[in-house]
């Protein structure tokens, strides 16, 4: 505490009163004695001020802009802010809004909501000066917030009720008169010709609608990528200029647009040093090509793509002037990322068992995107490594190269198989980025497997090696709304396999299989779902055919309620053979229970057949219960079946993880 020059002479005197009362002989002396001149007082050392104590209290604060409610017995008189604090004032408050009930928007109360001080820290202790300082902040934002939906004349008053409980902070709102435009004029667009039309229908804004900030912040979006898409790539929008009149209660707009000239398309150009891809490539990518009309819409899309590949962390893409007046260069910039990945994944199925995989891919080792991917499984059933080179985006968008080399260990109830393979495939495909109504492949295979099974005539065990060459082509319409999950459309798919085995003599056959999927929003959060599958061998007898080129049924994304591949014929062992042809139903409901959760209970129907054709008759049903939690990424699946009639040896539970739903 610091002394004053009062405190500091009172100091002293008191002091020296200490100093005689302490000594009478020296009193007495003096006394005796003439009082001699007394000597210059010696200099005293400055007193040393004590330090701040931080727990101090404040000095009393002056009135604020809210007053502090008595928070005693209502007999007590009202306390001052200052006495308030004194006592200990911090307490509990809510709050309310008065005034705007009949004109809020309900973005409006969102905003607000989102920013309001006093909903952040309601519920919360709080003093009279920080009420105060949250009611003031408020009532600004509020003020702002209404004159952004054109309320120019806005007030907001604050006020405290004490009420019966916590204290009730109100906010008093007067809107006034809603503005409107008395004139709107954007000047430029006639240079743009036909399109004139359309981008003032785009800006949107006429004379006579409301003064409103989002209103005009929308359309002016809207007008800059309208501008863009209709071929201007060199249009200057300028900002909106508004003058408010109070006296009317009025508001024009004026905006200038430089559109420049309507531009074609020219080349793809990439700046010197250090890039990802090439513009060659990158041209194989874009869905423009030289000499269209500009278009905005495809550089973003362009843009997209590029990111898509996950070779590339960011992208800047312009237009730039090109030396042919009529035409518009587009430049396009890439920083590469990280292009190694390492990735694991461990799953468990009934019938399949336990199983881990582990994949090192370089996705650029070969440029441009030529990815190397090494990959190994290890199961209880299932060993595997193999090698793969795969080239995103060859020659065209979303066209794959694909050439794979492995070597597995397969064991499954109706057969084992060691196999080397060599396989590679061409291909048009979808992905959550860009799905496709049509994807298609065509590929080459080359086989050599040596098998295990049993003769079914007696059931002793018998070894064969196959020598297998196959040409397997697909065609698919995906007519859905999502590939991950769907809610409605449907789904076709056909698959043609002619393939040729040696296995003593050379015979050919040919493996076909149909797929149909639809989907149905029945109710809110509801969703039905089902699907059919049929196949056939045609061209050769069952027991001639590789045992794991079959047609099986039953497992997660068969039959479920069944072991893996376990419905069907079987041999004298009670383990599955396979067969020619197959037939299959699921029907399921999906519906969203709360959050991100769902049920889906489904019920499944198929069988395997000796005959080329499928027949309809001795299914094999399985019914259940599944669980869904809806990621970002896409449902992730757990369903829990059982055999409606099983056979002997059936399991009487199946469970079944996985992402995505089952079809």
């Amino acid at each position: 505490m610091t002394l004053s020059l009062g405190q500091r002479g009172a100091a002293y005197g008191a002091a020296a009163v200490l100093l005689v009362l302490a000594c009478p002989m020296a009193r007495a002396q003096q006394s005796a004695a003439p009082a001699p001149e007394p000597p210059p007082p010696a200099p005293q050392p400055p007193v040393k001020e004590p330090a701040l104590d931080p727990q101090s209290p404040l000095a009393p604060l002056p009135g604020l802009g809210v007053d502090w409610p008595d928070l005693g017995p209502a007999a007590a008189p009202a306390a001052t802010p200052a006495k308030a604090q004194a006592s200990g004032g911090d307490t509990r408050y809510t709050y309310r809004v008065d005034g705007i009930d009949a004109i809020a928007s309900p973005l409006l109360r969102q905003r607000f909501d989102q920013l309001s001080t006093l909903k952040t820290n309601e519920g919360q202790p709080a003093n009279a000066a920080q009420l105060d300082r949250r009611a003031r902040e408020d009532a600004a934002l509020l003020t702002g917030l209404l004159r952004a939906e054109g309320y120019y004349d806005a007030s907001v008053a604050t006020r405290v009720d004490p009420g019966t409980g916590r204290l009730l902070v109100v906010l008093d709102a007067e809107p006034g008169a809603l503005y409107t435009f008395g004139g709107v004029r954007v000047t430029g667009l006639d240079a743009t010709g036909d399109a004139a039309a359309a981008l003032r229908e785009a800006f949107g804004v006429k004379t006579g609608d409301p003064v409103n900030a989002d209103t005009i912040a929308g359309g002016e979006a809207k007008l800059r990528t309208m501008i863009g898409q209709r071929g201007f790539p060199f249009a200057v929008v300028g900002d909106p200029e508004i003058v408010v009149d109070h006296a009317a209660h009025t508001a024009t707009l004026a905006m200038t647009v430089a559109p420049g000239t309507a531009r074609r398309f020219g080349k793809i150009v990439v700046p010197a040093g250090k890039h990802v891809f090439d513009a060659h490539h990158i041209a194989e990518i874009a869905r423009f090509t030289p000499g269209k009309p500009f278009d905005d819409v495809a550089l973003a899309d362009l843009r997209r793509a590029l990111i898509q590949t996950s070779l590339v962390s960011s992208v800047t893409i312009k237009p730039v002037p090109a030396s042919d007046p009529d035409l518009v260069d587009i430049l396009v910039a890439t920083e590469p990322a990280p292009p190694r990945t390492i990735a694991g994944e461990l799953g468990y199925g009934t019938g399949e068992g336990a199983r881990a995989e582990v994949s090192w891919t370089h996705r650029n080792l070969f440029p441009p995107e030529g990815a190397l991917i090494l990959r190994g499984v290890l199961g209880t059933q299932e060993q595997l490594a193999g090698a793969t080179y795969r080239r995103n985006n060859f020659h065209a968008r979303d066209r794959v190269l694909t050439v794979q080399a492995t070597a597995s260990n397969l064991k499954r109830t109706a057969y084992e198989a060691k196999s080397v393979s060599l396989t590679g495939s061409l291909e048009r495909q979808t992905n959550i980025f860009f799905q496709k109504k049509w994807t298609w492949s065509i590929g080459g295979e080359l086989t050599a497997s040596d098998e295990r099974d049993v003769i079914v005539s007696t059931g002793a065990p018998r070894r064969q090696t196959y020598f297998i060459g196959a040409l397997p082509t697909t065609l698919s319409y995906d007519g859905s709304d999502d590939l991950l999950n769907p809610t409605r459309g449907f789904r076709l798919a056909g698959r043609f396999s002619p393939e040729v085995s040696l296995e003593k003599n050379v015979f050919a056959y040919a493996r076909i299989q149909f797929d149909a999927s639809a989907y149905k929003q029945a109710a809110a959060g509801v969703v039905v779902a089902g699907r059919i599958r049929l196949g056939t061998i045609a061209g050769a007898p069952r027991d001639a055919i590789a045992p794991s080129r079959r047609f099986y049924s039953g497992g997660g994304a068969s039959v479920r309620g069944y072991g893996y591949q376990d419905i069907g014929p079987r041999d004298p062992n009670n383990d599955p053979i396979g067969g020619r042809s197959l037939s299959e139903f699921s029907l399921e409901a999906r519906v969203k229970t709360f959050g991100n959760f769902g049920v889906v209970p489904f019920f499944d129907g198929g069988n395997i057949y000796t005959t080329p054709l499928p027949k309809f008759s001795g299914f094999r049903y399985g019914a259940g219960l599944g669980v869904r939690y809806y990621s970002n990424f896409g449902p992730i699946r757990i369903d829990v079946g059982t055999p409606v009639n099983p056979q002997k040896g059936d399991p009487r539970v199946a469970v079944y993880v996985s992402l995505g739903q089952a079809f």
